[in-house]
Formats: C-alpha cells, sequence, structure tokens
C-alpha cells in the first residue's frame, strides 16, 4: 500500500504543447487526492519531451509542461513547497522510437516521490 501511495501516472502533452489535455485531467486530479492523503509526501515533476527540436527549446519546453503540472496540483490544494519542477527535455526518452507513436509516450511530466 505504501508503494502504491507513492506512484503516480505520467501525464501527456500534445506535440508542442505545456496545456493539460482534457483526456489527462483524471489521473492528474488522481495523483493530487493521493498527495492530499499523505501530507508529508513531497514530489518532483519531471517535464520530458520527444526528440524533435533542440535541446534548448525542449528544456524550455519540458520546464513549461512541469510548471503546469505543479499549476494544476496546487489549485487540487496540493501546497506548492511540496512540489519540486525539473526539465530533463529530450535526455530520457520513455521510447527510444523514432515515429509518432514514440514520441507521444515521450512528452510527459512524471511524478517522483521524493526518497
Amino acid at each position: 500500500e505504501a508503494r502504491a501511495a507513492r506512484s503516480y501516472e505520467a501525464t501527456y502533452f500534445d506535440y508542442d504543447k505545456a496545456n493539460i489535455r482534457d483526456d489527462q485531467k483524471a489521473a492528474l486530479t488522481q495523483s493530487a487526492d493521493k498527495l492530499k492523503a499523505h501530507a508529508d509526501a513531497k514530489v518532483t515533476l519531471e517535464g520530458h519531451c520527444d526528440e524533435r527540436g533542440t535541446a534548448e527549446y525542449n528544456l524550455a519546453l519540458g520546464q513549461k509542461r512541469a510548471d503546469s503540472a505543479k499549476a494544476f496540483l496546487t489549485k487540487a490544494g496540493v501546497a506548492a513547497d511540496r512540489i519540486k519542477t525539473l526539465s530533463l527535455g529530450k535526455a530520457r526518452p520513455a521510447d527510444a522510437g523514432h515515429s509518432e507513436a514514440a514520441w507521444a509516450k515521450n512528452r510527459r511530466v512524471e511524478i517522483v516521490a521524493a526518497p
């Protein structure tokens, strides 16, 4: 149960976008509920991008995605001081493929529980 409480679904984004998609709001709301239920939990939101674009561009976009997820979580009632943001740009793809299906998996924010 402790592991499940510290496990969160990734939030996925459209190409070149940082706004939270309607189809991602339920999972992000679930993550907010888990965080509110465990008041001592702290997390890092890791923003990721697909391989297209420059490293600098993707670092900036990854940060915008992480910030967008943080804004959603804080609006849902999670204290901002419990959430850090970090952009990894295109450095750690979830799928190493070079197709739209792979890129869709890489455009994400992962919620990582602090140790």
